[in-house]
């Protein structure tokens, strides 16, 4: 299969940082397909030579084992590719179009890593250079508008020139192993299934939890925030995995069709739950790994009144016959105690106890953690008897005690080299024009709705967010919230 890549923003940050990595190792494993292009655009006036010198120079940044040899980078350099676009301008189109049309490709993907604020531009102009045939694919990158009004207007634009088939909203948090291993553990064995409910499930927490700081992009984040930023997107992505129904079958539609049930069965906001089950926060100066840090007030591109966030906890429930009552916990934040993602499943208690434990406080005896990162597996805690019950007659002693043990399957010690990484699987998906992991208009429009009573009930507050020292796991109030319920986040337990 021929195609040709196209990736607007083909110098930007995005692209040297996560697409062309991607993009080599997908040529490195040989599930690249053959006869493609691979061809940058932007503004720069660089030659062919000096696009590829400069991607070969910024692969001196990405780790160490994604990093191609001189040989295999001069065999990948051959794919790639460069034009110099104003993408307000229609003649650099039609300039496109004529170099698209020198070797017709069977796909055609436009990669959008620009500015939201310019993906209606490019696809008008897709259009209007007659570059929207059915062989064309777009993928669109986060975050796609600022509100439920933008968002709806950008998937009118796109959906005026291209078919629903043809577009590709990425998320790339689908895209990883481990979010992979979600679906397949629910739907690919029985073993939790008849557990996965309300009458076995306390309650669910996603954390998404970040070490660094906004770094070159203050400017940028200091008009998203937090909630937009991840909530909207990668957080309720989550949440729909771990909430939908079992699919019909494993057919894109059939997949976004159950995450758009769970999406319109989130409860909605009130003025007193955005009150007592929404925190927000914005970190001040602090230590990390032993190194003084700003506060984000301090950092290049943010105003310094800034009020934008950047943490955010909370606190849902679906409603439905499944979850009806059960907790769904969010946090996510940057300059946060430790890089690290995760999904704990903890399971209620045992309906009545016959042994001790050496578990104190609010420790949850069974628990399932989906590790996201920087650790990518699946730990499962339970209670057992331990090795200290030694003399044969401890019955005489009194109740035999149980300790915490748990099993821990790391799936990159079992997998290896096999892993695929999230983009990599999410741009081979593109050219094999598969949905499954890709998320509907529908869907992305629902999410907005939910998130828009929290941005309209902060844009009306006067009041500054919650302050936290970097370092730290955010505001204190982030920790009331989930002990009004009873619970605790995972660190404090």
């Amino acid at each position: 299969m021929s195609f040709d890549l196209i990736l607007f923003g083909g110098t930007g940050d995005l692209v040297w940082r996560k697409i062309m990595p991607a993009l080599f190792q997908a040529f490195r494993h040989g599930s690249l397909p053959e006869g493609g292009r691979i061809v940058g655009v932007a503004r720069d006036d660089l030659s062919d030579d000096q696009y590829r010198a400069l991607i070969k120079s910024r692969f001196d940044n990405v780790e160490l084992a994604k990093r191609p040899s001189e040989e295999e980078f001069s065999r990948f350099a051959a794919l790639l590719g460069y034009l110099r676009m104003d993408l307000s301008n229609p003649a650099d189109y039609a300039a496109l179009a004529a170099r698209l049309q020198q070797r017709p490709a069977d796909v055609v993907v436009m990669y959008m890593a620009t500015a939201p604020s310019l993906f209606t531009t490019v696809c008008e102009q897709i259009a209007a250079a007659g570059l929207n045939g059915p062989q064309t694919r777009v993928v669109l990158e986060k975050p796609l508008g600022h509100d439920l009004a933008s968002n709806r207007a950008i998937n009118k634009t796109v959906r005026s020139v291209l078919s629903e088939q043809q577009i590709f909203r990425i998320d790339h948090y689908l895209g990883k192993p481990s979010v992979q291993n979600l679906f397949a553990l629910r739907f690919g064995n029985s073993l939790f299934e008849p557990l996965w409910r309300r009458e076995t499930i306390a309650n669910i927490q996603i954390t998404i939890a970040e070490d660094l700081g906004v770094e070159k992009r203050g400017a940028f984040y200091d008009s998203t925030g937090a909630l937009r930023d991840m909530v909207q997107n990668h957080a309720l992505q989550l949440l729909c995995a771990i909430g939908m129904e079992p699919p019909i079958n494993s057919h894109a539609d059939a997949i976004r069709d159950e995450k758009l049930k769970v999406l319109r069965s989130l409860k909605p906001w009130t003025p007193e739950t955005l009150g007592q089950h929404v925190v927000r926060g914005q970190y001040a100066a602090g230590t990390i790994d032993g190194e003084a840090v700003p506060g984000y007030r301090d950092e290049k591109g943010v105003a310094p009144d800034s009020r934008t966030e950047t943490f955010v906890a909370l606190r849902t429930e679906i409603a439905n016959w499944r979850w009806a009552g059960v907790p769904f916990y969010i946090r996510t934040g940057k300059r946060l105690g430790s890089r690290d993602a995760h999904i704990e499943v903890n399971f209620r208690p045992a309906p009545h106890a016959i042994f001790k434990t050496s578990m104190a406080g609010s420790n949850v005896a069974n628990r399932l953690v989906i590790n996201l990162q920087p650790k990518d597996g699946l730990e499962l805690h339970l209670l057992a008897q331990g090795a200290d019950q030694r003399s044969g007659n401890h019955h005489a002693r009194g109740t035999p005690s149980l300790a915490p043990v748990q099993l821990d399957l790391d799936f990159d010690k079992r997998f290896g080299s096999e892993r695929v990484g999230a983009y990599e699987r999410l741009l081979l998906d593109v050219l094999d024009g598969r949905l499954n992991l890709f998320v509907r208009s529908d869907e992305q429009e629902e999410a907005w709705r939910w998130v828009e009573p929290i941005l309209d009930s902060w844009s009306s507050d006067s009041g500054a967010p919650r302050s936290y020292a970097a370092g730290s796991w955010g505001p204190s109030a982030a920790s009331a919230m989930i002990a009004r319920d009873g619970y605790c986040w995972s660190e404090e337990c």
